[in-house]
């Protein structure tokens, strides 16, 4: 593990992992480094893989009072300590990579859960109830609002891995579900945003996914200058370390 001291000084954990040009991985929602550990061994043969905790996850630290724009300044202080050429973003840290606005040769956006056409209706008053439950003490009403309603899992099985040891995990990184939901802004296609990104960007979706996450990448590629997409098998919201290492080595490098 590696640090690097960000804009408001908030230090910023990494790994770094194989060889060759940068690839940062920005993760979404309730996800932190650790979540990367195959990714990295899967995409190390072909690039420098740089894995970082957002803000208030894992061995990153965070500090009060809490402003989209510090996790840009975050990611562009992983870029520069590991130049990094590439990144690659996931779910709702594509709104992070994206709004950076940073000089990465080119970059790649999985599934950014814009609630376009067809998707399910945002949970009512969701921000709000988030920063409610963060407020009093209860990350876990925070995490089951989380993934019974802006993900739709069954309350049942929620109800299960309460009582798993990874709850603790989860309930620990609740409070930066409030950070993701300030990064969404909306969560419309942000169609001015897009058209002022000049870096290449792939969308990905995987053809397993509900069609209108899939739609939300279509419509987030066409919103760019420099937009391609395409779609992969996989798992649903995510294909899967081989699949996404064959595809951004074919995109980031031309192989």
């Amino acid at each position: 593990m590696e640090k690097v001291v960000s804009k408001d000084g908030t230090e910023i954990a990494y790994d770094v992992t194989g060889s060759g040009p940068g690839l940062v991985l920005v993760a979404g929602a309730f996800t932190g480094r650790a979540y990367f550990a195959e990714y990295a061994q899967a995409l190390s043969s072909t690039f420098t893989v740089i894995a970082y905790d957002r803000r208030g996850r894992g061995d990153s630290g965070d500090t009060a009072p809490y402003a989209v724009e510090c996790e840009w300044e975050d990611l562009d202080a992983v870029r520069s300590a590991s130049g990094a050429q590439y990144a690659c973003a996931f779910s709702s840290g594509s709104m992070v990579l994206l709004q950076a606005g940073l000089p990465f040769e080119k970059q790649a956006v999985v599934e950014p859960p814009f609630r376009v056409d067809g998707a399910p209706p945002a949970p009512e008053r969701y921000l709000e109830r988030l920063q409610e439950y963060v407020a009093a003490g209860d990350p876990g009403g925070a995490a089951e609002l989380f993934m019974v309603e802006a993900v739709g899992q069954p309350r049942e099985l929620v109800e299960q891995i309460r009582q798993t040891p990874m709850w603790a995990g989860l309930e620990a990184m609740a409070p930066t579900l409030v950070y993701d939901a300030l990064q969404m802004r909306d969560s419309a296609v942000p169609l001015d945003l897009l058209a002022s990104i000049e870096v290449p960007t792939l969308g990905l979706y995987s053809n397993a996914s509900s069609e209108w996450l899939q739609r939300s990448v279509r419509e987030t590629a066409a919103g760019l200058p420099q937009g391609t997409v395409e779609g992969h098998d996989g798992t649903f919201h995510t294909l899967s370390p081989e699949t996404l290492a064959r595809v951004l080595e074919g995109y980031f490098l031309g192989a």
